[in-house]
């Protein structure tokens, strides 16, 4: 058996002086557990109680000695803070910039920096700043703060601020310690407020990021900004026509100068096309990007999200320090212990006012009795200092008795709430003889009075603490929430997937023979355009296909039949196949989806038997069928050598699936006649208004089943409707819509329109006669001032006016049938007047049509069998409608008042 290792006792030498021995093993680890917890104490995690870091505080407590009402020289700032921080200026003027970009504990002069472009502040000696009226008002009081000495034992400084607001939401941080991190997103004031007042009243609450930089946020996934959490943040981009588009806003944590670095990298390596980058960000941020002729806005928009700092994914760690140690906990967890402590804040300050205005009635009242009983003139005669004190109480008390005192049963004399001291006795001796003489007696009655009824407000704040505290925030609201609005938009963001929004950069080709594909093949058999994040299937003539990553030069096996771009979400793109078994001579033909792939694997699409070859296929990309003309060979003994044969007949399985007998004779070749119907038939299209995109996943509205000659019509504000393919990479602009839906034969857009220089009102009703896409139609004049009030697709729409008939009548309200009141005309008419003295305000009482009935894919689906592709040939299943996605209350009214028309009134005209 091995002994354990054990340390050796240190040997000495005669006569030599021993010292303390500790090894360097015991010294790292007490030293760096010392480190350790210092910087996560001391320098990277704020606490709860102030929501501030060591530096900050100390940078608010310099700045309030220092405090004059006037601006400071931040270099002074810095040097002042220094006698309470171990660290450099350089550290100071850091967290101070960053305090002062936050605006809102430090007011400030100067260049202070720009977040939004990256640019750094001046010099300290160049700005100035001062606290705000927010921080003298919200952070600071000496008399509910805690002290303790600075680092070098010869200033005082707090221990935490008193500071009545959750500060640490309303700012954010970010630090990094030993060990741990915090990172916690700003929140908006007016917000926090509200949410202070919801938590007093026992309501429960949510919050969500806001950010200076504005901008669009996901909080999908936030999680109360609890580890693990995650928000996506996106740029707000504009599509000004084909060939520009305007990033208003950037993300949070980016800057103007990173941003247009990344759309500038993106473009180098052939991820978006672009002809130009501006910059010309002033007070706004305004980033151009310009286009060349051909490129499509709405896909380099999504390019733009996919693959560069348009989009970026942050994630909150919320860490704070509680009771000297570091806690993870959410934010609506902080928000609730702050809110708590600002209630204990203002109840001692109410005790320590109720005492201050204790201890002045005490006085005022001895006051009183003092000089208009004349005992001054008592202390005339006493020869020392006692006889005077003595007098002076004996004459007191013949006036007044303390409380819990006995009283006499025609006792009269005032009751004071503590007993008379010496130093009460001290402060009536020095009352100056010109003050007794100008004593008005009315006034000092007056003075009491006003104690006393302060004091009973106190005492009715502190038995009602929650009322009170309540009053406080709705008061921080009213004197500081003006022009904090909500400046981050919060949304639903659809996944831009890379693949679908990356450009045709590359071109693909082919060598069938040897069996290779790529990009490099430039000498050989080109197939089609393809980005470079693309996957390239290639089926052979033995039956068996691949699905590999694009390259420049790649072995996918001899005898090629198929190759082209690989999409695993196509789930219409179907194959239909003829081959021969090898064994058994039989032709069988199938038709399969590919689904359900490992890239850089062999699948087999035949039973795999030795001789197999594929005789016929095609790819169809909207699930076609077709009727090929087969014919047989010389030598088969059949009597009919030629026939037809109707894909149409066969079900869509998948790939493993081994097909249906087409003959037993041998084939000699097989043509394609004709080229039959998707099978599948038309997409069920949505529109989801939240994201302001269509799609097949069931979200939002359902707009129909479009098959390819299908088209969307939408109708904006504005006065003009365009005409659209039902494409999910469209980017609709949902707030200046009225009407989007289906296009039919038979819909009649309805619409009321204002003229614009005769101020006569218009009913009109007409059928879209044009069929040009992606170009818009004015139906109503382009004269100044002329506006459209409503539109709608019902067959029977009915509006309800308020007008007057004339000068002197009252106001009335009419109903209108808008299809008995005008007939259907040619979209460029004028349509017929309101003939009216004046029409106050109209409201649309039918929506823009009934919901089109969906087809019977239940019934479909119903016998389809009820297992995944490829397994035993089974289609994919088509996924379910799931309902709109969830939004705010404010989005989804916006939503109801632009897309499906309630009964609200559109405004007076």
């Amino acid at each position: 058996m091995v002994e354990p290792e054990t340390e050796e006792e240190p040997k000495f030498a005669p006569g030599e002086t021993i010292h303390d021995v500790t090894t360097v093993k015991g010294m790292y680890q007490n030293w760096f557990l010392d480190y350790a917890s210092y910087v996560i104490l001391e320098r990277a995690v704020p606490a709860l109680e102030d929501g501030l870091k060591p530096v900050q505080r100390r940078i608010l407590h310099a700045m309030k000695e220092m405090d004059d009402g006037r601006f400071n020289k931040v270099a002074n700032v810095i040097g002042q803070t220094m006698q309470y921080h171990p660290h450099g200026d350089a550290s100071i003027a850091d967290a101070m910039v960053n305090l002062g970009q936050k605006d809102l504990l430090i007011e400030t002069q100067g260049n202070w920096g720009d977040v939004r472009t990256g640019d750094g502040a001046a010099a300290p000696r160049y700005i100035e700043a001062r606290l705000s009226k927010f921080a003298l008002d919200v952070v600071f009081n000496p008399d509910t703060t805690e002290w303790q000495l600075s680092y070098d034992g010869r200033k005082r400084e707090p221990t935490t601020l008193p500071v009545k607001f959750p500060l640490l939401l309303a700012q954010g941080v970010e630090g990094i310690a030993v060990g741990l991190s915090t990172k916690i997103m700003p929140h908006n004031f007016r917000e926090l407020c509200k949410a202070s007042i919801d938590v007093l009243r026992g309501k429960d609450v949510q919050l969500f990021p806001d950010f200076s930089t504005g901008g669009l946020c996901d909080v999908t996934h936030y999680n109360s900004g609890m580890r693990g959490a995650k928000i996506r943040l996106r740029a707000t981009i504009e599509k000004v026509d084909k060939t520009l588009l305007i990033i208003r806003d950037i993300p949070y944590g980016t800057t103007t100068t990173a941003l247009m670095e990344s759309i500038v990298k993106a473009s180098e390596a052939n991820k978006i096309k672009i002809k130009k980058v501006v910059d010309n960000t002033a007070a706004a941020v305004e980033i151009q990007v310009q286009l060349p002729a051909g490129v499509s806005p709405d896909l380099t928009m999504d390019a733009l999200y996919a693959f560069t700092d348009c989009e970026i994914s942050i994630s909150p760690n919320t860490c704070v320090i509680i009771d000297e140690k570091p806690r993870f906990v959410g934010v609506e967890d902080v928000l609730r212990r702050s809110t708590k402590a600002t209630v204990r804040l203002l109840e001692r300050e109410l005790e320590i006012r109720q005492d201050e205005l204790h201890e002045k009635w005490h006085n005022a009242s001895l006051e009183k009795i003092f000089i208009e009983n004349r005992i001054y003139r008592k202390i005339e005669e006493c020869e020392t200092w006692a006889d005077i004190l003595e007098t002076i109480d004996k004459g007191l008390k013949k006036f007044v008795r303390i409380a819990g005192e006995k009283a006499r049963a025609d006792d009269q004399r005032l009751v004071l709430r503590r007993a008379i001291t010496e130093d009460d006795l001290t402060r009536l001796t020095e009352i100056r003889i010109k003050r007794i003489s100008k004593y008005d007696g009315f006034k000092a009655d007056e003075y009491i009075q006003r104690l006393e009824a302060e004091l009973a407000e106190v005492a009715d704040h502190l038995a009602n603490l929650t009322r009170y505290a309540i009053h406080y925030f709705e008061g921080l609201l009213k004197k500081y929430g003006a022009g904090r609005e909500r400046k981050t938009q919060l949304r639903t963001f659809d996944v831009v997937t890379a693949q679908k929004v990356a450009i045709a950069n590359q071109k693909l080709y082919v060598n069938r023979v040897d069996g290779f594909v790529g990009y490099g093949l430039k000498k050989d058999e080109f197939v089609c355009d393809c980005s470079d994040l693309d996957d390239i299937i290639a089926i052979k003539r033995d039956g068996t296909f691949t699905v590999t990553k694009i390259a420049e030069k790649t072995f996918v096996g001899r005898d090629i039949l198929h190759v082209g771009v690989y999409n695993k979400n196509d789930d219409r793109l179907v194959y239909n196949m003829v081959y021969l078994d090898g064994a058994s001579g039989i032709s069988f033909a199938k038709r399969f989806l590919v689904s359900g792939i490992t890239r850089d694997r062999t699948y087999d699409l035949t039973k795999g038997t030795k001789g197999t070859k594929t005789l016929y296929l095609t790819a169809n990309p909207n699930s076609e069928s077709e009727i090929v003309s087969i014919q047989l060979s010389d030598k088969a003994p059949a009597r009919v050598k030629q026939f037809d044969f109707d894909f149409a007949e066969l079900s869509i399985k998948g790939k493993g699936s081994m097909g249906n007998i087409v003959t037993k004779q041998p084939i000699k070749k097989i043509t394609q006649k004709t080229l039959g119907d998707s099978t599948l038939g038309g997409r069920e299209i949505f529109f989801d208004s939240v994201v302001g995109r269509l799609n097949t996943a069931g979200h939002g509205r359902y707009l129909g089943t479009f098959d390819t000659e299908n088209t969307v019509l939408v109708v904006y504000k504005d006065g003009s409707y365009e005409l659209k393919a039902p494409d999910p990479a469209l980017h609709f602009d949902v707030p200046n819509m009225l009407l989007l839906r289906k296009l039919e034969a038979d819909t009649v857009v309805s619409t009321v329109y204002l003229e614009g220089e005769t101020k006569v009102h218009y009913v009109k009703r007409f059928r879209i006669e044009t069929s040009t896409l992606d170009k818009r139609f004015a139906f109503i004049p382009e004269t100044k001032g002329s506006k459209l009030l409503a539109a709608t697709a019902h067959p029977e729409p009915l509006v309800e006016i308020k007008i007057q008939r004339d000068k002197k009548a009252d106001k009335e309200t009419e109903k209108i049938a808008l299809h008995e009141f005008i007939d259907v005309k040619g979209w460029k008419a004028m349509g017929n007047k309101l003939n009216y003295f004046k029409i106050h305000a109209l409201t649309l009482l039918t929506d823009e049509g009934p919901e089109p009935p969906r087809r019977e894919v239940a019934k479909r689906r119903a016998t389809a069998p009820a297992s995944k592709p490829g397994e035993n040939g089974s289609a994919r299943p088509r996924p379910e409608p799931t309902g709109a996605v969830d939004i705010t209350a404010e989005e989804v009214a916006q939503a109801r008042e632009l897309l499906k028309r309630p009964k609200a009134q559109l405004g007076l005209f």
